[in-house]
C-alpha cells in the first residue's frame, strides 16, 4: 500500500487513479487532434480555391497577352502606312483621353 496525501490506497486505487488521468488526457489528445484535422482540411480547401484562382488569372492574363499582341502589331500597321502624322494623332488623341478622364476623376 502506498501513502499518498494523509491516507492509505490500495493498488486498485492507484491503478483505478492512472487509469482516469489517462482516459482525460487521451480525450485531451483526441479533441486536439479533431481541431488539428479541422483546421488542416480548411488549409487544404484554402489552397485549391487559391489555385483555382491562379489558374483563372493565369488564363485572364494569357487573353489579354494575345489581344495585346495583335493590337501592337496592328498599331505597327498603321504608324507605316501613315507615317508620321498618323503617330501624332495617336499622341494627341492619347492626351485628350487622359485630360478627359482627369476632369472626371476630379
Amino acid at each position: 500500500m502506498a501513502y499518498r496525501g494523509g491516507h492509505m490506497r490500495g493498488p486498485n486505487e492507484d491503478s483505478n487513479y492512472l487509469e482516469r488521468h489517462n482516459d482525460d488526457l487521451v480525450n485531451g489528445l483526441s479533441s486536439k487532434v479533431a481541431a488539428l484535422k479541422r483546421v488542416t482540411i480548411a488549409i487544404g480547401d484554402d489552397v485549391r480555391e487559391q489555385n483555382r484562382l491562379l489558374n483563372d488569372m493565369d488564363n485572364d492574363f494569357d487573353s489579354s497577352k494575345g489581344l495585346l499582341q495583335s493590337t501592337m502589331r496592328r498599331l505597327g500597321i498603321v504608324s507605316k502606312a501613315g507615317g508620321k502624322n498618323m503617330l501624332c494623332y495617336l499622341i494627341l488623341f492619347a492626351l485628350f483621353v487622359f485630360f478627359i478622364v482627369y476632369c472626371l476623376a476630379r
